[in-house]
Formats: structure tokens, sequence, C-alpha cells
């Protein structure tokens, strides 16, 4: 059973920029707590039940993404609020149907006392539906960004490794990313927030407000 080192009674979601609360819960692979991140780039899914069709469709993407997540520094951990036992047969079955070997941890919640704590689910939902969120936390256990899905789409794997990449890229240049982007891409300069800086641009440049930087 999960345990919270500091329960809380979420009474929204966790946003942006909050510190990610705190979990220490059983694990495929043993017990873990959010503190064994830290140092790292985590992305911290969530999924209603084991042996559903969208979540199965995902975990199998994420398993053949995993070595990209790996190679920018980026741990995957999973929950869902069955029980280990349930976790354990559903990796099973997806290693002998689709031939691939989840490795990364998934956290059981029968209590749904993490999911609760995250805002994902409020005390008075009658069901489980909504615990459809993933996470991007950043190295100091802070939240970088936060997807939401229903029951019946399919995360893309692809998107939430650009957003760990792009919030990486916006880290280390102190610029922003635009739409679309992708590693090599131009970036974006934050906007002047003066007069002068602004008159800076000549007239036969981009707007004050959207200037690009050249990826290094």
């Amino acid at each position: 059973m999960p345990t919270m080192n500091d329960p809380l009674t979420a009474t929204r979601a966790i946003r942006i920029g909050d510190p990610a609360p705190e979990f220490r819960a059983r694990t495929t692979c043993g017990e873990r707590t959010l503190a064994d991140y830290r140092g790292s780039w985590l992305l911290f899914f969530a999924h209603p039940a084991d042996f559903t069709p969208v979540c199965t469709s995902e975990f199998v993407s994420l398993v053949k993404a995993q070595d990209k997540f790996d190679a920018i520094g980026c741990k995957l951990l999973g929950l869902s609020i069955d029980s280990l036992y349930a976790h354990i047969a559903w990796l099973r079955d997806i290693r002998e149907y689709f031939g691939v070997a989840v490795t990364f941890p998934i956290i059981e919640d029968p209590s749904m006392a993490i999911a609760t704590a995250y805002g994902m689910l409020d005390p008075l939902a009658p069901d489980a539906a909504a615990i459809r969120a993933s996470y991007v936390i950043d190295p100091q256990g802070i939240v970088r960004a936060v997807t939401w899905y229903p029951l019946n789409v399919g995360r893309s794997v692809e998107e939430q490794l650009r957003l760990v990449r792009a919030l990486q890229a916006a880290d280390s240049t102190g610029a922003s990313t635009p739409e679309g982007w992708q590693a090599g891409m131009p970036m974006l300069e934050l906007a002047p927030v003066s007069l002068e800086r602004a008159l800076q641009s000549g007239k036969d440049e981009a707007p004050w407000y959207f200037r690009e930087r050249q990826s290094s």
C-alpha cells in the first residue's frame, strides 16, 4: 500500500511550478519514493486500470522509446490503481503478446492516495476515469508540465519526449521554444520588458516581440 510522507487531501489539481507531492509505494521494481528520482528528469504517468487497450498501446510505445528518454536523462514511472499482482500479470501479457519487456516501475495505488494527492481524482469522483495524467518533474522535484487525456484517446509518446526536450532546452539557454519545436530548430528570445530594448530592433528585422535565436 502506498503511504504519503506528507498526506494531502487535494482540493485542486497539481499545477505547473508546484513541488511534486512525495510518496513511498510498492512498484513492479521494488519500493520507490519520489526522492529516488531527485537529480533526474521524470515522466510520471498514470492510468486508471490494467488490461485496458489504450493504456496497453501506450506502454508498448513507451518501452520502444525508452532509449530516447534515457539519452536525455529522463526516467519513466507509471501508476495504476490496480494491485501489484495485477501489474505483474499485465506486464507478463504485454511481453508475451507484444514482445516488449516493461522495465520501468509501475506503482500500485489501490487506495488512490497518490492519485488524490496529485489532484487527479476528486474524493467524490464516482470512478477512476480521470486518472490519465502525465507530469514532467524536473531534477529539483518541481512539476514543469502536465498533460491530461481521456480514456478513449491515447497519449503521444513522441510529444511527451518532445516536451521534455523542449523544457531542457529552454532551461539551458534561457530562451523559449516555438510551436512544434524540435532539437536543432531556432528558439525564441524572451520578449523585451522595456521600450528601450524593444526599439533596438530595426524595421527590417522581425517584430520586437518575435526574435529568433539559432540553436547551438
